[in-house]
């Protein structure tokens, strides 16, 4: 190994140290199920913002979505990003404080919690509770897989070895320091993302010679500018009105992801709510943004020969191999090299701790509390939390075994399965006075099967056709259908939940 790569090294594991540290600090803080899970609701604007949207952002922010613009074009990946941007706007603007004013007024702190307690039904909790363990298992497993890539790129260690390393720090300060330890240190991640993209950018533009030689080799293939077709194995394909708009689709998932809608609840005053949307929607548009153009860099970086020679060559490890040509240049460049790759662990790790924590509580406090009624004491209850993180992180350990899984498919899929299964629900609860329980639970059923159906049947049976499209816009709007008509044909809710649904809308 070589005394840049010992530097570099050095740099990601007093990054990793900061990360265990601030999750001891919080340790301390957790006497209640509560603390753990919610934080005990004291997130300021900065950290809400930014934890929410770090822990949105995952490993395909510096590793799948530049990955997928060098492979494909820019045509997906804007799409994609656009429909998060928006999602993420309105996400802030009509859900937000509402969730934030509901979810205290009927005292829940899953989200499992509030469908049950907003439609009084065990059976939602239930259900619920499953979506999450089942759809965050593979995201969470999307992020090991990413953080085992990178280990094993840089320091010629084997991939499983270098998954486990990295999923046992997640693990640690996760379990010591539960939901503030994950958000401060989303909030801490989202710096070194942010810092890694710019270092990126620049180095990346200087070392094919200027931005004009990245947009004239861009310009050289009909497909990487293109935003209405894409590179699929070496062949041009059309990118249809039908794609283009099942892609902007992605921004549907945000009404549904559980781990995004935490930090909404957990705001310590919704009053704050507006400063941390602007500070978030803002930090999202621009950091896919860069994301992005760095894919298109990328593909300048390789037509100019500035990588090098690679051997099975991956566009998800871009970032990566910038990195290793960087850190040559220097100790500062050493440095900056490390901060490269201590921002992919950082995008990685805001969203691996929030999903193991979302997927454990809903194990913990929704299926052994609510849905089967074992009663445990608080320190048995913070006891079981720890644990059930623990084997949930295990088991996503052992679908990140594959270590040519796709960062990018993985999570669209899971994300697919939270907008199609919770999205019509949450909107529903939140502004709906005649959804019932009825209805909430069989959309919620029909959602997140849905994304099963037509991803694993209707998409491989109708290949390049008008059906093949991203599954959970069908998921989404089946989902929402099936709520509607079924709450439409069943009683009304009782008195009891329109009263406090009219008490909430009125404050």
């Amino acid at each position: 190994m070589t005394g840049s790569t010992i530097g570099m090294l050095i740099v990601i594991v007093l990054y990793l140290v900061m990360m265990l540290a601030i999750g001891y600090r919080y340790s301390k803080g957790n006497k209640t199920a509560g603390d753990f899970y919610l934080g005990g609701r004291k997130l300021g604007p900065f950290v809400t913002a930014m934890s929410a949207e770090a822990s949105d952002m995952s490993s395909w922010l510096l590793m799948g979505l530049p990955g997928l613009a060098l492979a494909t074009g820019i045509a997906e990946p804007f799409w994609t990003a656009l429909g998060l941007g928006v999602g993420t706007y309105f996400n802030w603007l009509i859900v937000a404080k509402k969730l934030r004013r509901y979810s205290y007024e009927i005292d829940s702190i899953t989200v499992p919690d509030f469908f049950a307690n907003r439609f009084k039904s065990k059976a939602i909790v239930g259900i619920a509770a499953v979506v999450i363990v089942v759809f965050f298992i593979p995201y969470t497993a999307s992020g090991f897989s990413a953080c085992g890539k990178l280990f094993s790129s840089l320091f010629g260690i084997g991939y499983i070895p270098a998954m486990i390393i990295s999923a046992v720090v997640i693990i640690a300060y996760t379990s010591l320091g539960g939901f503030l330890a994950a958000s401060t240190t989303d909030f801490v991640q989202s710096i070194f993302m942010s810092v890694a993209l710019i270092i990126v950018v620049f180095f990346g533009i200087s070392t094919v010679g200027g931005l004009d030689v990245v947009m004239d080799n861009a310009k050289s293939v009909d497909w990487m500018l293109s935003l209405t077709s894409a590179n699929s194995g070496g062949e041009v394909v059309p990118y249809s009105a039908l794609t283009i708009a099942s892609t902007l689709a992605w921004g549907l998932g945000y009404f549904g992801m559980p781990h995004i809608l935490l930090r909404f609840m957990a705001a310590k005053d919704e009053k704050q709510i507006p400063t941390s949307r602007r500070i978030g929607t803002v930090w999202v548009f621009i950091s896919m943004a860069v994301a992005v153009f760095i894919g298109v860099i990328g593909y300048s970086l390789v037509q100019t020969g500035s990588l090098g020679e690679i051997s099975n060559f991956d566009s998800e490890r871009i970032l990566v191999y910038v990195a290793n040509i960087l850190k040559e240049h220097g100790f500062f460049a050493m440095i900056a090299a490390g901060i490269i790759l201590s921002g992919i662990f950082a995008c990685t790790m805001s969203t691996a701790d929030s999903q193991l924590l979302a997927a454990s509580s809903s194990v913990s406090e929704n299926i052994f509390k609510d849905f089967l009624g074992i009663k445990i004491s608080e320190k048995a209850t913070m006891l079981t939390a720890r644990i059930t993180v623990i084997v949930i992180a295990v088991i996503a350990m052992v679908f990140a075994a594959d270590e040519n899984s796709s960062v990018f498919r993985i999570v669209s899929f899971a994300w697919a399965g939270f907008g199609g299964a919770f999205g019509p629900v949450m909107l529903a609860a939140l502004f709906w006075r005649r959804a019932n329980k009825q209805g909430a639970l069989w959309g919620m059923i029909v959602g997140g099967v849905m994304v099963f159906v037509w991803k694993f049947v209707v998409r491989t049976a109708f290949a390049g056709t008008i059906l093949d499209i991203y599954e959970l816009l069908p998921a989404f709007i089946l989902g929402g259908v099936v709520l509607v008509a079924v709450s439409l044909i069943t009683p009304a809710p009782e008195k009891e939940i329109t009263d406090v649904f009219d008490k909430v809308n009125k404050a």
